[in-house]
C-alpha cells in the first residue's frame, strides 16, 4: 500500500521507550494516523492533518543520535504544539480513558506584532513524558490595551 503524504519540513523524532504504548497515546487518544511504520525497527511515521511526528523506540543494541542519558521524563524544555480543528474531541478521549491534563483547557491570546491569536489549548504528557500543547484556533484580534 503507498501512502500520499506531503512530508513537512521540520518533523521531530522522538525516542520512546514503547512503541505500542506511545501509538496508543498519539493515535488512539490524540488522532494521528500511522502515514508509514518499520515494526521490525520500532519505528512509526505519524501524521495529524500536516503535523508530523516520528516514533522511534529505544533500544540499547540501536542506533540513536542520544546526547544524554534516556532518564524520564524524557523531553524535559520541549513543548510540541499541535494545531487540531478542535480540542473537544481529544479531551473527551483523554477523559474517558483517565489520562490526566499537564494544563486543563484555557483560552489564550498571544500578541504577534499588532494583533493578538487567540486559541483553545490545553498540555497533556504521552507515555515517555513529552509534553504536547494541543491547540485550536480561536481568530484574531487586535492588541488590546495595556
Amino acid at each position: 500500500m503507498t501512502i500520499t503524504l506531503t512530508r513537512a519540513t521540520l518533523v521531530p523524532e522522538l525516542v520512546v521507550a514503547d512503541l505500542a504504548a506511545s501509538l496508543d497515546f498519539w493515535v488512539g487518544l490524540i488522532g494521528f494516523r500511522i502515514a508509514y511504520d518499520r515494526p521490525e525497527d520500532g519505528f512509526a511515521y505519524l501524521d495529524l492533518d500536516g503535523a508530523q511526528i516520528m516514533l522511534d523506540e529505544y533500544n540499547p543494541a540501536g542506533r540513536h543520535w542520544l546526547t544524554g542519558p534516556m532518564d524520564p521524563p524524557l523531553g524535559r524544555g520541549v513543548n510540541l504544539q499541535v494545531e487540531v480543528a478542535a480540542v473537544e474531541p481529544i479531551l473527551g478521549r483523554l477523559e474517558q480513558t483517565g489520562w490526566p491534563l499537564f494544563m486543563a483547557v484555557e483560552d489564550a491570546w498571544y500578541r504577534a506584532g499588532t494583533i493578538e491569536v487567540g486559541q483553545r489549548q490545553f498540555l497533556v504528557q504521552d507515555p515517555d513524558g513529552y509534553l504536547l500543547r494541543l491547540g485550536a484556533k480561536l481568530g484574531e484580534r487586535p492588541v488590546a490595551a495595556r
